[in-house]
């Protein structure tokens, strides 16, 4: 998994700040013919790639509307695949509306998925297999069985029980091309099984910060400085001040190997840091 972060902090719906108790997984897709992560997300963060018509999603209202998934899949400015956060995971999201059995933005987990004309087969394997990943990711750190009724479903079947609003996504796109929710479903688990995406790979074992101490899950001190939107980005995505943080991701080896979220309001820190930069 190709996972970034770029949190949409002017947009209303992360300015509400409120929680949710994650029970499951929404997937989404965008309904335009625009594979490029830029359309949605911004500001470039020198990787993304530069969106001239600044419409991206990380505005109060974008196009008027209260919207806002927790993440995105699609395209980097150099075609590859990349998948960006920009919500915190137990956030309560605007990703689908309601229906008649209340909404799943109370329970959901909910990602875009960018679509291209719905023609490549060789473009949704790659969106595909960067959604069984981060699916998997979150199973396991939510604990969540992908298996299970209503755990991980898309928008279409979220309308089907009563929990979001009549779209036909991915309903619309992936059967074209032979794929389906239940297989995807069974690709999730195996993943979650295994806990093979790339990009957690170190957190199921572990690391260590300087002194060989940090893990997933510690609360650790955050001192102050740069955090960056991915484990290898080259510049920074501001500077938040020192406070306490919680160690969600390790990618050992990488160049800022540590991924943190704060937990109280003294620092805003969500991101990658170097190792020099927590303590416990």
């Amino acid at each position: 998994m190709n996972l970034h972060t770029l949190i949409f902090t002017n947009n209303d719906c992360y300015k509400a700040g409120r929680k949710i108790d994650v029970k499951g997984i929404m997937v989404h897709s965008t309904g335009a013919n625009n594979p490029n992560l830029k359309r949605y997300v911004g500001p470039n963060d020198g990787i993304l790639g530069e969106n001239i018509y600044g419409n991206h999603w990380n505005t109060p209202r974008p196009e008027g509307k209260e919207i806002c998934p927790h993440a995105f899949i699609g395209k980097l400015a150099d075609g590859s695949i990349a998948t960006y956060q920009v919500l915190p995971w137990d956030m309560r999201g605007w990703h689908c509306g309601s229906g008649s059995n209340g909404s799943a933005n109370n329970t959901h987990i909910g990602f875009e998925i960018c679509e291209d004309g719905l023609t490549d087969s060789s473009y949704l394997d790659k969106v595909y297999k960067e959604a069984v990943e981060l699916c998997a990711y979150l199973c396991r750190q939510f604990k969540l069985d992908p298996a299970a009724g209503g755990v991980i479903i898309d928008h279409s079947e979220g309308h089907s029980r009563g929990i979001a609003s009549n779209h036909s996504d991915v309903g619309n796109w992936w059967p074209r091309l032979g794929k389906s929710m239940d297989q995807f479903r069974t690709d999730v688990a195996a993943a979650a099984a295994d806990g093979s995406d790339e990009d957690d790979s170190s957190a199921e074992t572990g690391g260590s910060a300087q002194d060989g101490s940090v893990k997933v899950g510690d609360i650790v001190q955050f001192k102050g400085g740069a955090h960056y939107a991915s484990s290898d980005s080259a510049k920074s995505n501001g500077t938040p001040k020192a406070g306490p943080a919680k160690v969600t991701i390790i990618k050992t080896g990488a160049k800022h190997p540590y991924h943190i979220i704060h937990t109280d309001a003294s620092s805003n820190v969500y991101g990658w840091v170097d190792a020099d930069k927590i303590s416990k």
